[in-house]
C-alpha cells in the first residue's frame, strides 16, 4: 500500500542571499518518513502557487514547521514592531485558513514552534514578540553559537497535565525538551487547551478542543533524533497512525464480489 502523503509547509529561503527557493529542514522530512512512516512533501506556502482546497486534496495531513518568520501580528489585532521579526505573509495566508479547515474537517496535522504559533493565532490567539522580555520568563531563543547537537540539545523540562493527552501519550508528567523560539503564546485561543508548561509558565504544549482530529502542537522542536528521542518517536508515530487513519477512511471502498 502507498504511504499516506504528509504536506511539510516550507519556508522561504534564499540561497546565497540571492536565490529565492521554499525550503525544509531535512530532519523534518526524516521524522515523517521514518518516524511517521509517510511520504513528506515540501508545500511551497504561497497562495500564488496553490489553494488550500488543493492541499486538502493533495495531501492526507500537514506538518506546520518551525521557522525564523513570524506570523505578523495584524493577524492576531496587533501593530507590528521592531521586536516581532522578520515576516512571511505569504505562509500566513496559507496556514492559518489550513488550520482552521483541518480543525473542520479532522484531517490530521502537527504544529511545531511556528507551527504551534499559528495554531493558536488561527484559532484566536494572540503572541507575544519576546517572551524573555516578560518578567519571570527565562530566555528560551536557539544559542548563537555552538554545533547543531548543542544548539538542539534539551534544555528544560515540561510538565503536562495529569492524565491529558500528552501525559497518556509521553506515559510521563514531565519531560525534557530543547528550545529554540523568541515568540510565545500571550492568550490562548479559542478552544485551545494548554497542557504543557515550561518551569517559567510558558506554554508549551497544546491542542484544539472538541476537534474530530489530531491536532497536537508543540513549542519545541520533536524532529531533532525523532527516531531516538523518547519523547519526539511517540508524537511522530501518533501522528503518522492518524495520518493513516484520515488517508484510509476517505479511500474508495472497492467491493468484493463473488
Amino acid at each position: 500500500m502507498t504511504r499516506p502523503v504528509v504536506g511539510i509547509i516550507g519556508n522561504t529561503h534564499l540561497i546565497n542571499d540571492t536565490y529565492p527557493t521554499h525550503a525544509g529542514g531535512t530532519m523534518n522530512s526524516e521524522a515523517v518518513a521514518t518516524v511517521a512512516d509517510c511520504v513528506p512533501l515540501i508545500v511551497p506556502a504561497d497562495p500564488r502557487f496553490l489553494s488550500v482546497e488543493e492541499l486538502l486534496e493533495t495531501c492526507d495531513g500537514f506538518l506546520l514547521t518551525g521557522g525564523r518568520p513570524n506570523v505578523h501580528p495584524a493577524e492576531y489585532g496587533h501593530e507590528p514592531t521592531e521586536a516581532h521579526g522578520d515576516f512571511d505573509r505569504a505562509r500566513d495566508a496559507i496556514t492559518l485558513p489550513l488550520v482552521r479547515a483541518c480543525v473542520e474537517s479532522g484531517q490530521p496535522f502537527l504544529g511545531i514552534c511556528r507551527g504551534f504559533q499559528e495554531v493558536n493565532v488561527a484559532m484566536g490567539g494572540t503572541l507575544h514578540p519576546e517572551i524573555r522580555d516578560i518578567p519571570g520568563r527565562q530566555n528560551h531563543r536557539m544559542p548563537p553559537d555552538g554545533t547543531i547537537e548543542e544548539k538542539f540539545a534539551l534544555r528544560h523540562k515540561v510538565t503536562l497535565t495529569e492524565g491529558g493527552v500528552f501525559h497518556r501519550l509521553f506515559g510521563a508528567s514531565e519531560v525534557m525538551t530543547n528550545t529554540l523560539h523568541g515568540q510565545g503564546i500571550l492568550t490562548a485561543g479559542r478552544r485551545i487547551v494548554i497542557e504543557g508548561h515550561a518551569p517559567d509558565g510558558t506554554p508549551e504544549a497544546v491542542y484544539v478542543k472538541d476537534a474530530p482530529g489530531f491536532t497536537l502542537s508543540v513549542q519545541w522542536h520533536p524532529e531533532w533524533d525523532a527516531a531516538n528521542d523518547p519523547v519526539s518517536r511517540p508524537l511522530f508515530t501518533a501522528f503518522g497512525d492518524a495520518v493513516r487513519a484520515w488517508a484510509k477512511a476517505r479511500q474508495p471502498q472497492i467491493l468484493k464480489t463473488a
